[in-house]
């Protein structure tokens, strides 16, 4: 995909743009709604699913406590089965990884399926400026790199777009690229999913060299993981010459045995069924059969920052299955363009600023992308405490790097902090509002840079007495 989150508005700007976007907002209320009314009817159904998802979040957190030494029995199993492991500390490190690797083939185009963390690190941009074309084959990321367009949820990427708009990109992009769309395509679900079969089954056919990413990578064996719906990344990781897998550190199970967990746990929160169609296993490579090179790309990229958050943490056991996004009122009136990254929704608004830090200033205002309303706690499959991140990430960001705050509010904040510190001065000012109260309209609207918080906010009744001159006065007699 050659375009990228790269200079991306900050969440109230990019908000205030898409929530005007009644197609948009129809769009992802009408996808979300219907993914998290099959998920719970399939959640309901497991007697054991709060037993599987305390196994989740206990296996998850197992591993990120020992994180290095699973990381390390990993890269054992898969150079003994005949995998090479590659180690990137950030996306700049990783892309050069790959786009040597792929150099070394001599090809110029390649097929990729399957990686959140290549949009995350700007991997197709990377290629391209190498020469080389990266074409995806997931058919929702292919309707967004046929669109130019960017991801905007985990697990439905092309969730913002209806089917007409999809027949458009197919009739006027898909000849540029290969097998033109048939000419009287209509915008018929089965029309469309034939269309970019046909479309795809050439790219498959003619590539000799495959990018993936994985869902699960079990320490046990060195074994990958890819769930999916389609069929399509069983291609990718069975026809190609050279496979390289792009996977985020995280994404460790210690055993088969505990995979099981995750794949119950998966399809369910993901699409609402009971399995994914696909589930597709590779261990390095295996003469005679698939890719004869395998080459796993391991990363960092903010990981190990996260990690060092003893509350931010548990960010890191999440298995990308989009639950919170189909739960969360702002995501559903925003769509997931706004949050600026591949990782929308609640998780977007606090993996990002982990990976990044409180400081980056396009990421410092997603923890502020939330209700609170925890519905995203109850979703989550490994019981990621949503709620506990984003009010710890609220309060790296009022004390992190001044110049990502508004001045306006650093001078309030300062003024604040300085009648606190006189205790006198802080009873007077008591007293004064409590005078002053009555003559303060409940609608008010301030002026300049303040008018933003009183836009959403309706001034409280301000109280005639403080409760310590109450108290004073009665002596907390209640009578």
């Amino acid at each position: 995909m050659s375009k990228v989150f790269l200079d991306w508005p900050k969440f109230p700007t990019a908000a205030e743009t898409s929530t005007r976007d009644e197609q948009l907002r129809a769009n992802v209320r009408r996808a979300t709604h219907t993914i998290r009314g099959k998920r719970g009817i399939l959640a309901a159904e497991r007697p054991d699913w709060q037993a599987l998802r305390e196994s989740a979040a206990a296996l998850k957190d197992e591993v990120l406590h020992h994180l290095d030494t699973y990381l390390e029995h990993l890269e054992a199993r898969v150079t003994e089965a005949g995998g090479t492991v590659h180690w990137a500390e950030n996306a700049e490190e990783a892309n050069r990884i790959v786009t040597d690797l792929v150099k070394q083939t001599g090809e110029t185009e390649i097929i990729k399926v399957k990686s959140m963390l290549t949009e995350e690190i700007g991997l197709d941009s990377a290629l391209e400026e190498a020469g080389i074309s990266a074409r995806e084959t997931d058919l929702a990321a292919t309707i967004v790199q046929l669109g130019d367009d960017l991801p905007s949820h985990v697990v439905v990427p092309a969730l913002h777009r209806n089917r007409t708009e999809i027949r458009d990109i197919f009739l006027r992009e898909m000849g540029k690229h290969g097998r033109p769309a048939p000419e009287n395509l209509t915008d018929d679900p089965e029309e469309l999913a034939e269309a970019a079969r046909l479309h795809m089954r050439e790219k498959f056919l003619e590539a000799k060299v495959a990018v993936s990413g994985a869902n699960f990578m079990v320490a046990e064996t060195g074994t990958l993981v890819i769930v999916e719906s389609e069929g399509n990344g069983r291609m990718c990781l069975t026809l190609p010459d050279t496979l390289i897998s792009v996977v985020g550190i995280e994404k460790i199970v210690p055993t088969w045995r505990d995979l099981e967990v995750f794949l119950q746990l998966l399809a369910r929160n993901a699409t609402g069924e009971r399995m994914a169609p696909y589930t597709s296993s590779w261990t390095g490579v295996t003469d005679g059969d698939g890719p004869r090179t395998f080459h796993l790309v391991l990363v960092d990229n903010g990981r190990t920052r996260a990690l060092a958050d003893p509350v931010g943490r548990q960010a890191l056991r999440c298995i990308r299955c989009g639950a919170c996004m189909n739960i969360c009122p702002v995501y559903e009136r925003t769509g997931g363009h706004a949050y600026g990254s591949v990782y929308p929704g609640p998780i977007g608004a606090i993996l990002n600023p982990l990976l990044k830090g409180p400081d980056d200033p396009q990421t410092a205002s997603l923890p502020y992308a939330s209700t609170l309303c925890g519905a995203c706690n109850d979703v989550c499959p490994v019981r990621i405490r949503f709620t506990d991140v984003l009010l710890k990430l609220r309060s790296d960001v009022a004390e992190g790097d001044a110049e990502i705050k508004h001045p306006a509010e650093r001078a309030a904040m300062k003024a604040v902090e300085a009648v606190m510190d006189h205790h006198s001065l802080w009873n007077i000012a008591v007293k004064s509002a409590g005078k002053a109260g009555a003559l303060v309209p409940k609608n008010m609207s301030l002026p300049g840079p303040l008018h933003g918080w009183t836009d959403s906010r309706r001034i409280p009744d301000i109280p005639r007495e403080s409760f310590r001159s109450w108290w004073k006065r009665t002596d907390g007699d209640t009578e």
